[in-house]
């Protein structure tokens, strides 16, 4: 049996959905040992005050703006009238841009343990990890959001199937 081009780019993007939330978790939970046990000290240098703060603040920033460029994305595919294919293409470009952004936040937040010992940033890492998790990518969600509906909603249902 023959994948469909709508099997291939859902796999495709859930495989390198799942690899964008798995790297950077390994890097926070030493980050975080490190910052609660601290058996190995490091010659850091000591960085003002400001660079956390803005380091903080750009880490929110970049959370907050990844869901409205998202959802932005999502209502373009929405004027178009595009076939299935290319619904699920527009889909899939701007869940993987979503999911660059989330891990890039990831890792932002393990160095900015790591240099300032802050508790904000497992708060961050924590958002990032709930907005990994509402966000992956699954027939459900991409029929709800692409509002689909008849056939074009039956054939992503199919993706629920494994093969």
């Amino acid at each position: 049996m023959e994948k469909s081009a709508i099997r291939n780019i859902y796999d495709g993007l859930e495989r390198n959905v799942l690899i964008l939330i798995a790297i950077p978790i390994p890097f926070f939970a030493f980050a975080y040992l490190h910052s609660q046990n601290g058996t190995v000290a490091w010659e850091l240098p000591e960085l003002p005050a400001f660079w956390d703060s803005f380091l903080l603040g750009f880490v929110f920033a970049i959370l907050g703006l990844h869901y409205v460029n998202f959802h932005n994305g999502i209502k373009q595919a929405l004027k178009v009238d595009w076939n299935l294919e290319e619904k699920i293409k527009k889909y899939a470009a701007v869940t993987m841009q979503r999911f660059w952004i989330l891990f890039f936040a990831g890792l932002v937040c393990a160095l900015g343990l790591i240099l300032f010992d802050n508790a904000g940033y497992t708060i961050a890492f924590a958002i990032s990890l709930v907005f990994s998790s509402l966000g992956k990518p699954s027939p459900d969600r991409i029929i709800r959001l692409l509002r689909l509906k008849g056939e074009e909603k039956e054939e992503v249902e199919l993706l629920k199937k494994r093969i």
